[in-house]
């Protein structure tokens, strides 16, 4: 990926990118890219799709918005700003086509010290998924599908 901002890659229109900030979406790496669930409808299971992401820009997303209007849906403006669990993708795309895994401690987590997490945690700021910091520290673990 080249040096300018992931979203200087995706068109989108003002609304899309209002609605990816808003709207309730809950996230879940996979092996196939990242899982977007919109908790703002009453049936969330219902608006689950997956988005793509390729060489660090998400790239195409399961949902009829996507294949339906020009421009990137929420889910993958979503991906988009969400920093942390976009390098995530990238990072885990990386090692599921024969990267290297780092190593993750997840003891050291669970018994709720902070003596451990690194000065840019972020963790908080991102409803129980984990930051790069902390994975890549050996703090937090990925979730599995």
């Amino acid at each position: 990926m080249s040096s300018k901002h992931v979203l200087s890659h995706l068109t989108f229109t003002k609304r899309v990118a209002k609605r990816a900030q808003y709207e309730a979406l809950e996230f879940s790496l996979t092996t196939r890219g990242v899982r977007v669930r919109n908790t703002s409808h009453a049936n969330p299971t219902d608006h689950e799709y997956l988005v793509t992401v390729h060489n660090g820009i998400p790239i195409a997303c399961e949902c009829p918005a996507d294949d339906r209007y020009d421009g990137a849906c929420k889910h993958r403006v979503g991906v988009a700003i969400r920093t942390p669990l976009l390098q995530a993708a990238t990072d885990h795309s990386l090692v599921a086509d024969g990267g290297t895994q780092i190593e993750n401690n997840p003891e050291t987590h669970e018994n709720g010290s902070d003596t451990d997490k690194p000065a840019d945690c972020d963790c908080d700021g991102l409803s129980g998924f984990p930051c790069w910091p902390c994975v890549r520290s050996g703090r937090r673990v990925l979730p599995e599908e």
